[in-house]
């Protein structure tokens, strides 16, 4: 085995074992982007066609989050302002509520509620009029959410809005009930509008991979399209205690309308009007400012679980800086300039880097491998770089590494981030090796049998690791 992993003569040359890999799966070595780089030597380990641009599917989050976490600073939080449209006599509004989002990405159901119990502390407690939901933060194209792959109702296809409430997601939480020999499905947070046909049997099978034994779909009510029957078939095993599987189904005004008014409702407060998008008069002043947790939190998730919709309005954010004045509205080209300009202040030339949306789900998106190592050793002498580091994912630990690097030394050592689309595979990030030298990776694959590489990227990762 440790002649297997020698070192190779020169810096452009493949390991061995990791170059067996590649021709076993017919992956042309034109096919991939490689760069490693030990943090403080002049000069790379291994580059293999690195100064390629490739698409780096969510891998292009690292790029978003260091950017942000610079441009923002650590302690950066979005605001949503509430106004009232009227006269509060005695709790009562007699006038419309209007809430005007600026990008808050994480405006989940737990925060929501947040916003909601203090607006109830205003005194506050009924509200005659409409709900008044004011995008205008956001000037950006309209977008088909299926556009990209066909399924508009996962939630990894949300498309950014400047007031986005839980991602409008609908989850299915899936029990296994061997006492009943049936599947439980329950819907979470408003299932007033979904009905279940759920046809899952129960089996004593090894859990797996259990999205691929059953099929979820949604369909649309013909009078009501914002009522679905959502269709379970196929099998679960009771091994796979409870999961969970996240839909976004719902238009987001009436989503947004449902959800209020069953949080409001819960607290103690009346509301029997609808929700409308508007914008805000000027004239007002806001009732109540809330404001999102600390970009350090936010970017934890985005990196560790790859939340796409996170990484869009992060990226939004970019070119608007810390204003938040109704003035400057949020723009993919001011946030690609800004991008631009941070790299340049930092002598970062990066030519072939082309950046759709920031979160990597993207057929366009591309970087090389060289690059990205460039980024990721300016980002270890960064003052931001403690935050950076511990929103990546630890290999066998958490996040989307959880279930790599099982029972291998490189358990625990390494901060990487993967990234996962059709015909493309990338993983980048950190790793302590044997000898305690910490060392930049990246290794990018494109090429229509990248989906079965998940072994060659986790070889050369060891092979970095016993180098001498």
């Amino acid at each position: 085995m440790t002649a297997t992993l020698a070192a190779p003569i020169f810096a452009n040359e493949l390991p061995f074992v990791v170059k067996q890999k590649l021709q076993q799966l017919t992956i042309p070595e034109t096919m991939v982007g490689v760069y490693v780089h030990e943090i403080g030597a002049s000069q790379p380990v291994l580059t293999i066609n690195a100064d390629s641009g490739m698409n780096p599917a969510s891998v292009m989050k690292l790029l978003t989050t260091y950017a942000g976490l610079e441009l923002l600073g650590p302690a950066y939080a979005w605001q949503t302002k509430l106004y009232a449209n009227g006269k509060i006599t005695d709790g009562i509004l007699y006038g419309d509520l209007i809430i005007k989002g600026y990008g808050d990405p994480k405006l989940n159901l737990e925060n929501f509620w947040l916003l909601i119990y203090r607006l109830r502390q205003t005194g506050l407690f009924e509200i005659k009029g409409n709900l008044i939901l004011d995008h205008s933060y956001y000037e950006i194209p309209h977008e088909d959410p299926g556009e990209f792959d066909g399924q508009p109702h996962r939630t990894y296809n949300v498309l950014p809005e400047a007031f986005l409430v839980n991602y409008r997601a609908s989850t299915l939480h899936l029990f296994p009930q061997p006492e009943k020999n049936s599947v439980r499905v329950v819907i979470d947070p408003v299932p007033e509008s979904l009905q279940i046909q759920n046809n899952l049997k129960l089996t004593q099978d090894k859990c797996g991979i259990w999205q691929n034994s059953l099929t979820i779909e949604a369909i649309a009510d013909k009078r009501n399209k914002n009522n679905f029957t959502i269709v379970l078939n196929g099998s679960f095993s009771r091994h796979c205690g409870k999961q969970s599987y996240m839909l976004s189904l719902h238009d987001s005004t009436i989503y947004t309308r449902d959800l209020f008014k069953h949080l409001w409702t819960q607290q103690g407060g009346i509301f029997d009007g609808n929700a409308i998008r508007g914008q805000t008069p000027q004239y007002l002043l806001p009732l109540k400012i809330y404001h999102s947790p600390p970009l350090s939190d936010i970017v934890r998730g985005i990196n560790k679980f790859s939340n796409n919709i996170a990484a869009r309005q992060l990226y939004l954010a970019l070119g608007t800086g810390n204003s938040v004045f109704d003035s400057s509205p949020a723009t993919l080209a001011k946030s690609d300039a800004a991008v631009r300009r941070w790299l340049a202040s930092k002598q970062l030339n990066f030519p072939e880097l082309m950046i759709e949306n920031g979160s990597g789900l993207s057929r366009t998106e591309r970087i090389s491998a060289r690059h990205m190592g460039q980024l990721l050793l300016a980002a270890f002498n960064s003052p931001v770089m403690p935050e950076f580091i511990a929103s990546l994912p630890i290999a066998a630990v958490d996040g989307t590494l959880k279930n790599r690097f099982t029972d291998t030394p490189i358990k625990g050592l390494a901060h990487m981030k993967t990234g996962t689309l059709n015909n493309v595979r990338a993983l980048a990030g950190y790793l302590i090796d044997e000898m305690g030298r910490r060392v930049v990776i990246v290794f990018f694959i494109n090429h229509d049998q990248a989906e079965q590489s998940h072994a060659i990227m986790d070889t050369l990762v060891q092979w970095v690791y016993r180098r001498k």
